[in-house]
């Protein structure tokens, strides 16, 4: 009786995933308090505003003299879409899920997703929000 030749065992790729947005070397440090728990925003020092999506200079006056600070985590409720399919992974496990814009306690506004009880019943504009995490990725939920 022969010997069975071991398994060949092949390396697939992760699935791709377009919940997460690929980090690079300046979003990193975003990402990586993210992952933490932290929720960070850049603000320019030349002008004293507040701006998120991370940027390496201010889009109010456009100084490049910017800085990351914590955000608070408070904001409130400025527009929402209640997604009933998406068939890019994983969104489509997640259906029916709420795509939102929040604006925050420090001002700018930032896409999210709305997540725990209640949603999306009852929602309205104005509603206090407060931030959470999902798999290193900040969500909203009712404050």
């Amino acid at each position: 009786m022969s010997a069975r030749p071991e398994a060949v065992r092949y390396d697939l790729p992760e699935p791709v995933r377009y919940d997460r947005p690929e980090a690079d070397a300046f979003t990193r440090v975003y990402w990586d308090a993210a992952a933490g728990g932290r929720l960070l925003i850049r603000r320019c020092r030349a002008c004293a505003r507040a701006h998120h999506y991370p940027r390496e200079f201010c889009p109010h006056c456009w100084s490049e003299d910017v800085t990351w600070e914590d955000a608070g985590g408070r904001a409130t409720l400025y527009t929402w879409s209640v997604v009933h399919r998406n068939d890019l992974p994983p969104f489509g496990e997640r259906t029916p899920y709420v795509a939102a814009v929040v604006e925050l306690a420090e001002g700018p506004r930032m896409s999210t997703e709305l997540v725990g009880a209640g949603v999306p019943e009852g929602l309205s504009a104005g509603m206090a929000l407060m931030v959470d995490f999902r798999e290193g990725v900040p969500v909203f939920r009712r404050a």
